[in-house]
């Protein structure tokens, strides 16, 4: 659904099933519940993959399960970035710097692209700018993404609205 504000925002990782869901799910539920952000707007907001590894996969299990301790659902299917994503939406923010050079290199091959390329964690008050990739750790990695994700939509919101 497009936000009345014309506001969007495409958060990405190399599989879309770990960083980026994490991120998705956490700045949705920032952006629109009253009780979590006085800047309560609508946005266009989604997830997607630089690899095709995971098309249609959930979330990892133990991401779904950190994000259920903290009351936030999610029902995201793993997709790959598209070229209309360029078109589409305001911002594309990512996990690494891996997934940066995927993307830029992906934006030059779309000819209207409107897109805003960031590490996710440029926003990062504590200046973390790299979210790891918690896939072969253990769920306290996936507790230290969902708490990087906090701090960066929580900056990243408040920026931008």
């Amino acid at each position: 659904m497009a936000a009345a504000s014309g506001k969007s925002v495409l958060f990405v990782c190399l599989g879309n099933i770990c960083r980026s869901p994490i991120a998705e799910a956490v700045f949705r539920h920032m952006a629109t519940d009253p009780a979590q952000c006085v800047y309560v707007l609508q946005w266009l907001i989604d997830s997607g993959a630089t690899s095709d590894w995971n098309t249609g996969s959930f979330p990892d299990a133990r991401g779904l399960s950190c994000l259920r301790r903290h009351d936030i659902e999610t029902d995201h299917r793993a997709r790959q970035v598209t070229k209309e994503d360029f078109m589409t939406f305001d911002y594309i923010l990512c996990m690494d710097e891996s997934n940066l050079r995927d993307l830029k290199r992906k934006a030059n091959t779309v000819k209207n692209s409107k897109a805003k390329i960031e590490l996710l964690g440029s926003y990062d008050p504590e200046q973390q700018l790299i979210i790891n990739d918690p896939y072969y750790g253990s769920e306290q990695d996936f507790e230290t993404v969902y708490e990087q994700c906090i701090r960066c939509c929580k900056t990243f919101l408040e920026r931008n609205s």
